[in-house]
């Protein structure tokens, strides 16, 4: 839907004001992401891809760019940054350099993106926008408009030491568009965390790109648990080379409406694991995308994903996995496992396998159910009351996708936000 000149009109002079300070190849990108955004709008419920998740609300909201990064507890944040980790915090989408600590030299490029431009520009043009492989209404914003953000660069065969923690800080009623990009050479390895926190109600547009060479790894990390009121589309782009392994977990926990996208690119004997988390409490809609392409023989993708749905909470999946002609030999599984905790929650669930090989392994399941009556009686009859039987099996449930959380530190900050969770969840609502 073409958006009203009013409207656009904010969105047209930011756009203006940024093409004064940046190269030519980037006002081009963003002309033309604004004038199809100007085109199309956000995605309607009409379109396949989105007919459970309804943005008009984002719409309606016409949200302002944020003119400036807003006011933070900076013990607060000094909470929110993980130990033992570099970081590069994000304020509104400004970056706040006296909380980052993103300088890292020699086979390691780690800056913002402002410094990037001025200090990277090659490896911006060669590789932004190579792993986007979708055009709608969010991507052509981000594009448009993204301020802020981080370039990740390891050379060959390069291992960080310690993970990289990119912080997200919302704190005001505004749209903040951000990006990354991701690029690791041959045989480097390396671990990301993307943490949104915050107690803003705006709208968070961001895109991550993600370029891997021959025999890579990455294990990425996302973290969403913005406030009740708050709206986020994050959208996640990766192509991999031959014999590169990805491995990315998300937990999905905060703003009213949320929106992940995943999508992957395998190439020849590459590996990719994705597992997640929906708790949809109050009334938040968490919705998950992914679709994952097998494009040369010898993949091999995992994919599981668990839901809680409690209250009047939403949760959608849509996982959808694609063997190209010629990709023989592809194993490939998805699951996903539903937990309905009132009668008033609500799963929408759609795997989807399309293959167009004759060698492969492919399977999904899906499953919906409450909690199990067997498994509750069991502990009942050990002498565990009937909530603690509850809360064990829930707590159960959740701990078994924790506990695959490599990195010690952010483990132990999940322990603790989940805690808190299955100290405020209405158990009598779950018998």
């Amino acid at each position: 839907m073409t958006l009203p000149a009013e409207a656009l009109k904010p969105y047209q002079a930011a756009v203006e004001t940024r093409l004064a300070n940046e190269p030519d190849w980037l006002a081009d990108l963003r002309r033309q992401a604004l004038e199809r955004f100007a085109n199309k709008g956000f995605p309607s419920p009409r379109e396949e891809e989105w007919k459970y998740t309804n943005v008009s609300p984002i719409e309606r909201k016409r949200f302002p760019l944020a003119p400036a990064p807003g006011v933070v507890d900076e013990q607060w944040i000094e909470q929110q940054r993980l130990p033992g980790c570099w970081h590069l915090v994000l304020i509104d989408g400004f970056f706040a350099p006296h909380l980052s600590h993103p300088a890292l030299a020699g086979d390691v490029v780690f800056c913002d993106m402002g410094s990037a431009l001025r200090r990277h520009e090659a490896l911006l043009t060669q590789n932004l926008g190579q792993a986007v492989d979708v055009e709608h209404g969010f991507i052509d914003f981000n594009t448009a408009l993204f301020q802020g953000g981080a370039l990740i660069r390891l050379s060959p065969g390069t291992r960080l030491e310690h993970p990289i923690q990119l912080l997200h800080v919302q704190t005001q009623a505004a749209a903040i568009p951000t990006r990354h990009l991701i690029l690791l050479e041959a045989g480097a390895e390396a671990a990301v965390i993307e943490s949104y926190v915050g107690e803003g109600a705006g709208l968070t547009a961001h895109v991550t790109e993600i370029l891997l060479a021959e025999n890579t790894r990455l294990q990425h990390f996302k973290i969403q648990e913005e406030a009740r009121r708050a709206f986020h589309f994050g959208g996640l782009y990766v192509k991999q080379a031959a014999g590169s392994r990805f491995e990315q977990t998300q937990f999905a926990l905060g703003s009213l409406l949320a929106r992940s996208e995943i999508h992957l690119h395998l190439g020849e004997a590459s590996q990719c694991q994705l597992d997640g988390l929906h708790w949809a409490n109050g009334r938040r809609h968490l919705d998950s995308h992914t679709r994952i392409l097998h494009e040369k023989p010898g993949a091999v993708s995992r994919e599981s994903y668990k839901v809680l749905a409690e209250d009047r909470g939403r949760s959608v999946f849509q996982g959808r996995i694609v063997v190209q002609p010629g990709a023989q030999k592809t194993d490939a599984a998805m699951s996903n496992r539903n937990l309905l905790l009132s009668d008033d929650a609500e799963v929408d669930s759609k795997p989807q396998l399309e293959i167009y090989a004759d060698d492969v392994k492919c399977a999904h399941g899906v499953t919906v159910g409450q909690l199990d009556d067997n498994a509750l009686f069991y502990l009942q009859a050990r002498g565990i009351d009937a909530d603690s039987a509850r809360q064990l099996l829930l707590y159960g449930f959740v701990n078994e996708l924790i506990e695959t959380v490599t990195v010690a530190p952010l483990r132990q900050y999940l322990h603790r936000q989940l805690d808190n969770r299955f100290d405020a969840i209405d158990l009598e609502s779950t018998s």
